[in-house]
């Protein structure tokens, strides 16, 4: 068995076993847990199968952050039909934007949010340009109660490590604080910020600089 054969096995052991031990714990606490309780657990869960699943694809950068991502919002995801949310994103100019909108793997929309559009180098004041594309996700979420929304925020390499993680929470949550302003409720988003890990780019150039600076939104839908 070769090095490769044994990682991926090794994670879908790891995240079996994260998902039983989330399992057994909303099982015994169930008396008395609160439901934020089970969620906490069930989001732990996620984030292991998103690790595990992101081993599974591959062992390439791209794997790797399909995994990351799916971590992030992985716990309790129902699946949904992303046409037409999609669709209204996209018109409102994500496309002329450079913002990508894709549907990922584990069920969720990923709105990839680029710098050039939304923050200047070490700010996390919004551009006006990006205002269009978060009202037209800010109007799926309000149409869509079903719908959650999580934005992570990144920063590229330069910088003292605990400055880039300030930043990176504070332009995610930038993003989530306009989508309230629009109506949006603020107990269906969270937040993470990540600073510079999981790059897009070499962070080595000014280019590959500015696409790791960003912000990724994921639209996703709870089971009821």
């Amino acid at each position: 068995m070769n090095l490769s054969t044994r990682v991926n096995r090794t994670a879908v052991c790891l995240c079996a076993a994260a998902l039983m031990a989330g399992c057994a714990s909303v099982n015994e606490g169930m008396g008395g847990m609160s439901s934020g309780g089970r969620t906490a657990v069930g989001a732990g869960a996620g984030a292991a199968l998103g690790a595990g699943l992101g081993a599974l694809i591959g062992d390439s950068s791209k794997a790797a952050l399909i995994g990351a991502g799916i971590g992030a919002v992985a716990g309790g995801i129902a699946g949904y039909n992303w046409s037409g949310v999609k669709q209204d994103v996209q018109q409102s100019g994500a496309s002329s934007l450079g913002i990508d909108v894709i549907e990922m793997p584990d069920g969720t929309l990923k709105v990839n949010i680029p710098s050039h559009v939304s923050f200047d180098t070490g700010k996390y004041d919004l551009k006006p340009e990006l205002l269009p594309v978060l009202d037209s996700v800010a109007r799926a979420l309000v149409q869509h109660p079903e719908l959650r929304a999580k934005a992570i925020g990144y920063t590229d390499s330069t910088g003292p490590a605990s400055v880039n993680q300030t930043l990176s929470v504070n332009r995610a949550t930038a993003v989530t604080n306009y989508l309230g302003s629009r109506g949006v409720p603020a107990g269906n988003m969270t937040v993470e910020g990540r600073g510079p890990s999981n790059p897009i780019a070499d962070n080595s150039t000014a280019e590959g600089r500015a696409k790791n600076r960003r912000v990724e939104l994921f639209l996703y839908a709870v089971q009821q």
